[in-house]
């Protein structure tokens, strides 16, 4: 099959992208810089552009698309613009070209109002009740990929839930950063249950569901590695993974999420481009429970993930090991 890959210099979209190489499809990439993914022919340009998107899709069978604003913080417009806009051109794009099957890689935030989640399955995207501006586009994205499904040009959504791994810079390497300067707090002591998604599993299961296309169009479907820990323990493990002590102070939930709303605000009004120490959605994450139901997830795309949340901190502490004596 030839297919397309938006978003590939991302950890998560370049491991799609070379999974796809792998099994022997025919490869193209479409993100703002070189994806570095040998065997894939790449495209460099914005999902803001027309003209780039149509080039881009001009020949593929199957799109997965990746391509996103990931923030905590930036201005609203910007999110719309991105991950709105950016997935209707897509879409407009990739089904006036012939393309016959698409995966939107979308996110479980997009149906989550800040409430500790136990156990349920996907339940439907819900921009009004979206917490923070990225969960509310992708939340809108994804509305918009289901509603372009019909037969002729079948499209499902993926929500893989936390990814990580090795060269992660959205959550590891700034775990091991703030950890690693004694800024890294547990709130409410680390308790809550949390699941999260090996990058080598996220991958798989997205190419599964491109593959099993007549079993999931339609639908959404979250994906994660199904063995919720504690979020205390999951941080220290990516702690001693990457050399680092482990936080040992903790504050209250209540008070991170008001101190996290504020700081965000304060962050936008700013122009600040880093991300801020804390937000609201950030602290939702580390002080309520989210874990998620895969039955259905691993039946319908016929998958299983193949690296263990132990295997998987064991690649990383590999990873740190091997950059260290590199280094």
């Amino acid at each position: 099959m030839r297919v397309l890959v938006t978003g590939a210099s991302g950890l998560l979209g370049r491991e799609v992208a070379r999974l796809l190489v792998r099994q022997g499809h025919a490869v193209a990439t479409f993100q703002r810089r070189p994806s570095g993914v040998d065997g894939a022919a790449d495209f460099c340009g914005s999902v803001t552009d027309d003209d780039a998107v149509c080039r881009a899709v001009a020949g593929a069978e199957g799109v997965i698309h990746l391509a996103a604003k990931v923030s905590f913080t930036g201005r609203a417009a910007e999110f719309d613009e991105v991950n709105v806009e950016g997935t209707r051109r897509l879409l407009r794009a990739a089904h006036a070209g012939g393309v016959r099957d698409l995966v939107f890689v979308s996110s479980p935030s997009v149906a989550n109002s800040g409430a500790a989640i136990a156990g349920l399955g996907a339940e439907p995207a819900d921009p009004e009740h979206a917490h923070g501006d990225y969960s509310r586009t992708k939340a809108e994205a994804e509305l918009l990929a289901l509603a372009a499904d019909a037969p002729e040009f079948r499209v499902a959504a993926v929500r893989p839930h936390i990814v990580w791994g090795p060269g992660d810079t959205q959550l590891v390497e700034r775990v091991l950063a703030r950890a690693g300067r004694g800024r890294l707090p547990l709130l409410d002591a680390g308790a809550a249950l949390i699941d999260t998604t090996y990058v080598d599993n996220a991958a798989s299961a997205i190419v599964a569901a491109l593959h099993r296309m007549e079993h999931v169009h339609g639908r959404a479907l979250v994906v994660s590695n199904g063995e919720p820990r504690p979020v205390g323990e999951l941080l220290a493990g990516i702690c001693a993974a990457g050399g680092v002590p482990a936080p040992s102070w903790s504050v209250p939930g209540g008070v991170a999420r008001a101190a996290g709303a504020v700081v965000e605000k304060l962050w936008t009004w700013a122009g600040r481009k880093e991300e801020p120490p804390m937000t609201r959605f950030l602290a939702e994450q580390l002080s309520t429970a989210h874990w998620f139901d895969q039955r259905e997830t691993r039946e319908l795309l016929d998958w299983t993930p193949a690296v263990s949340l132990d295997d998987g901190l064991a690649k990383l502490a590999e990873h740190h090991s091997s950059r260290s004596a590199a280094g």
